[in-house]
């Protein structure tokens, strides 16, 4: 117990240099959880875009983005005619501009889509998406944003439209988007008679592999990917897992240095104390724990920080609305078990070498250190 309690007194002495610590592992704590859940939260908001009431998605083999993704009309109505699929809802994918809003995100679905039906409607319902050449329809979110209003006519991009409806959706990437027809988005990007994926329901689950072997075999620009497969194997999801590990690992770094500058000057301004305690019955060991002791105090004060501000940020950013609702933070227990795990080996590591030095410092030496 006392020597929990020497850990303690050590850095109630040296409180600026622990602070400086804390902070440096508290900063790469609240950088990595706040880029771990926005990436998380956008690839779960991607993930539901596509997997609203389906099973399967179908779309272009071998495209490093679904924008560029290309199925078309005939390969759609050969899909709807295959005797396992329910139902196949094409989606066409695109980015648009308004006045002061230079990206939004721009969806071309069928007046079946399935999300039509599920929607919350503010103002004008189901029936109507696509009755008109002119009618465009949007996320409440990108209502407000846009300053829309039902009936008003508003530009996007190089033509104007009529707000013919306003829905409010749960996710928030639809939810801060514009919708047309699919036929409209086809002419409106020039993309004239494809889709980017279509999402398909089968009659039953079981006739899955079957169903993904007769695609491949009869389209084989075509890949049908079952919804969890596709969220394991879509390049650009693991782009952005990968990037923001990344970015997290870096924050994690500077702050295992200022951990390992730390505790460096901690033993050196405590040369003769050491020595003392080395004179009173201290192992090498014993004094190697003391100094990793206040490195693993010192993460874990910076853990509690790093949450703090993270989450602290993460309801802002969820709040602010220049982001549109796009951010839509997911905490996942992996994230919070690997932050933590990474905080305490960084503080650790970093403590290595002075934990070493301080355990080698010989008494009678040590005494005569000025």
């Amino acid at each position: 117990m006392r020597f929990f309690s020497l850990v303690f007194v050590n850095l109630r002495r040296h409180r600026l240099r622990a602070l400086i610590g804390v902070a440096g592992i508290g900063f790469g704590v609240a950088a990595m959880l706040t880029i771990l859940a926005i990436v998380t939260g956008a690839i779960g908001m991607f993930e539901r875009i596509l997997s609203s009431d389906s099973h399967y998605l179908v779309f272009e083999r071998n495209v490093s983005d679904l924008f560029f993704s290309s199925v078309t009309d005939e390969q759609v109505a050969d899909l709807r005619a295959r005797p396992e699929v329910a139902a196949a809802n094409p989606m066409l994918f695109g980015i648009v501009s308004a006045p002061g809003h230079p990206v939004i995100t721009c969806f071309g679905i069928g007046r079946d889509d399935p999300r039509l039906a599920k929607a919350e409607w503010r103002h004008g319902k189901a029936d109507d998406f696509g009755a008109t050449d002119d009618g465009i329809f949007l996320g409440l979110r990108a209502a407000e944003f846009l300053g829309a209003s039902a009936g008003e006519e508003i530009e996007i991009g190089r033509g104007t439209f009529r707000v013919a409806g306003i829905f409010k959706l749960e996710n928030g990437f639809e939810d801060g988007g514009v919708f047309l027809p699919l036929a409209a988005a086809q002419a409106f990007f020039h993309r004239k008679g494809v889709a980017s994926v279509v999402a398909v329901k089968l009659k039953d689950q079981s006739t899955g592999k079957q169903f993904k072997t007769a695609v491949e075999t009869a389209h084989p620009g075509l890949i049908a990917l079952e919804n969890r497969e596709f969220s394991q194997n879509y390049n650009s999801f693991r782009i952005l897992h990968f990037t923001a590990w990344a970015v997290g690992l870096c924050a994690f770094c500077l702050g295992g240095l200022g951990v390992a500058n730390t505790m460096l000057l901690s033993v050196f301004s405590r040369i003769r104390e050491i020595a003392v305690l080395r004179v009173c019955g201290f192992s090498e060991r014993q004094v190697a724990g003391l100094i990793l002791g206040e490195a693993a105090a010192i993460a874990a004060a910076g853990l509690v920080l790093g949450f703090a501000l993270g989450l602290a940020l993460l309801v802002v950013l969820e709040h602010t609305p220049q982001f549109h609702g796009y951010v839509q933070a997911t905490i996942q227990p992996a994230i919070v078990l690997g932050i933590i795990a990474t905080a305490l080996v960084t503080a650790v590591a970093g403590a290595i070498y002075p934990a070493r030095f301080a355990a080698r410092i010989q008494p009678a030496e040590a005494l005569r250190y000025e």
